[in-house]
């Protein structure tokens, strides 16, 4: 089949990465998917003159109103990826929670992450009841093995020992959803107790207003650095390196950056929001937290000075496989 893929492609970002990897499980099967950025167009009769022209057959979207609105009216079937902000945040704006309903009438199956994101969208959308299908989102990690740990310290002007620290490392794009502040207070106070403990974000500038106060307020906050966004092979092998991962959103559809730190084997700190917690069983599989507040943090300490329990690293356990993704995604467009 001839399958046109619309997803928001921004450099670096866990939509773009999920996007490629189903695309090229879509190739591997025989099919040929052209992937597409959401953003390049601005109305649906721009997506059916490329329709026609390519002769597409059929269609998929990641994000139910940024992809899936594009795909409305054009006589081919399609299914949609929930991304996490559609459901999470899109929802609660009337417009865009109307189109998103319409999309969905049309729609020939959507795909959710989680049981909790199911149950979200069921509920928003009663209607689509019977077409939504949970699938774990699939990872894959590659971890540059040439990476040099210390020349990333130095850019990030940590200079310390590397044998010493302890790096809290926080993957996201620069954009409130995010929240790439919430812990930064909490992280500066304790590295003037503890200074070998650092927080790291890294991650692309989505949204140049947030990301001026990101930059502000980081320059001033001891223990806390800030990093632009990183080739993926890069990123793994900071993960690989980093003592703990950190996810600290509002809302999350299924964080591909916890699941790459488990496919490493690395620890997870996650705040407890229903995407995180479908992935995270505290003090199980990672740590969950509530607040930025010392009390809700009062189990860091324990890590650091190595008295936590060994199991908490072996955070290996949940492995979501992309051929879910290959078998599904097959199987529905194909009905």
């Amino acid at each position: 089949m001839r399958l046109l893929f619309l997803a928001v492609l921004r450099p670096h970002t866990g939509n773009a990465v999920t996007a490629q990897r189903v695309r090229a499980h879509l190739e591997a099967a025989g099919h040929v998917c052209v992937l597409k950025d959401a953003f390049d167009f601005e109305s649906s009769s721009e997506i059916a003159n490329l329709i026609l022209a390519e002769n597409f057959e059929a269609a998929l979207a990641l994000h139910l109103y940024r992809g899936g609105r594009l795909l409305q009216g054009h006589r081919i079937p399609f299914g949609v990826i929930f991304g996490g902000t559609d459901v999470n945040e899109d929802a609660n704006q009337r417009e865009k929670n109307t189109v998103m309903g319409r999309v969905l009438e049309e729609a020939r199956f959507a795909v959710a992450f989680t049981e909790s994101m199911k149950e979200m969208a069921q509920a928003q959308w009663p209607h689509a009841k019977g077409k939504i299908y949970v699938q774990s989102q699939g990872i894959a990690t590659t971890p540059n093995a040439a990476f040099n740990w210390n020349t990333f310290l130095q850019r990030s002007e940590i200079n310390q020992s590397a044998d010493n620290l302890h790096i809290f490392l926080l993957i996201c794009g620069l954009r409130q959803v995010k929240d790439p502040l919430y812990l930064v207070d909490a992280f500066s106070e304790w590295h003037q107790e503890e200074p070998n403990v650092y927080l790291v974000i890294v991650g692309p500038e989505v949204d140049p207003v947030f990301t001026r106060e990101v930059k502000a307020k980081v320059k001033k906050s001891p223990g806390v650095r800030l990093i632009g966004e990183m080739p993926q092979e890069d990123l793994h092998a900071v993960v690989k390196n980093c003592f703990v991962v950190v996810n600290s959103s509002v809302s999350e559809g299924m964080s591909a950056a916890i699941l790459e730190a488990m496919d490493l084997e690395v620890p997870v700190l996650a705040r407890n929001i229903p995407g995180n917690a479908a992935v995270v069983k505290h003090e199980v599989t990672g740590l969950l937290f509530s607040s930025p507040q010392r009390q809700d943090l009062a189990f860091l300490p324990r890590l650091v000075s190595n008295s936590w329990p060994q199991a908490i690293h072996l955070l290996g356990l949940l492995k979501y496989w992309d051929y879910r993704h290959e078998h599904h995604v097959q199987q529905k467009l194909a009905a």
